[in-house]
């Protein structure tokens, strides 16, 4: 694994936990809260989400064989996952996958929204997950295992700052832009989800390899 795909793989996280798409649900969730509580929400929803994805990395190739489950049905499942999410960031929505109504309206009622649904599912949802542990069961060292746990700490770190300046965020680029950031990243999520889908077949099928 050389660097660029690092770089590949953490491109493709960012885009599926879309932290830019997530300030306005951020926002409303908060509303009313004081400003230390809102720096709490934000500190806990951004460790969740590393957590998450590290516990994925470094726990999910052994979930996936407890199960029985083969890395190449895995991989196509994810794809088909991602490309639902896809879809719905493209039409610049959060996909059901990720929030239900039911969950945003539990969340308006709670203290503490950092870990559900803020954390988990509406950034790192089950496209999130699926998608870390379908790179885990690509590898064969210990380091690139560390790699996939530390481009989730990364972005946290930029789950941190986004959240962090969602109100300048908003005021900035307003509705439309958030709306034109999900659609990029929707089509980029849509073009991997593809790559997913075809080399799981090609794992499970080794004639379409030719």
């Amino acid at each position: 694994m050389h660097s660029f795909d690092i770089i590949k793989m953490f491109l493709a996280l960012l885009a599926l936990v879309n932290p830019i798409g997530a300030i306005p649900f951020f926002i409303s969730f908060t509303q009313g809260d004081t400003r230390e509580q809102r720096a709490r929400v934000v500190r806990v929803a951004s460790l969740s989400v590393g957590l998450v994805i590290a516990a994925a990395a470094l726990a999910g190739e052994r979930f996936i064989g407890f199960f029985g489950v083969s890395v190449d049905a895995f991989e196509v499942g994810g794809g088909v996952i991602m490309m639902l999410m896809a879809i719905s960031m493209i039409n610049a929505q959060v996909g059901g996958s990720k929030n239900t109504p039911e969950e945003s309206i539990e969340a308006a009622a709670r203290a503490s929204i950092a870990v559900v649904p803020l954390a988990i599912p509406l950034l790192a949802g089950p496209g999130t997950i699926s998608t870390v542990m379908i790179y885990a069961g690509r590898f064969t060292a210990w380091w690139q295992y560390l790699a996939l746990a530390g481009c989730g700490f990364a972005i946290a770190l930029v789950t941190f700052v986004s959240l962090s300046l969602a109100e300048p965020i908003s005021r900035l680029v307003g509705r439309t832009g958030i709306n034109i950031a999900t659609r990029l990243m929707g089509l980029m999520l849509a073009a991997l989800s593809v790559e997913f889908v075809v080399g799981g077949l090609q794992g499970m099928i080794p004639a379409l390899r030719h």
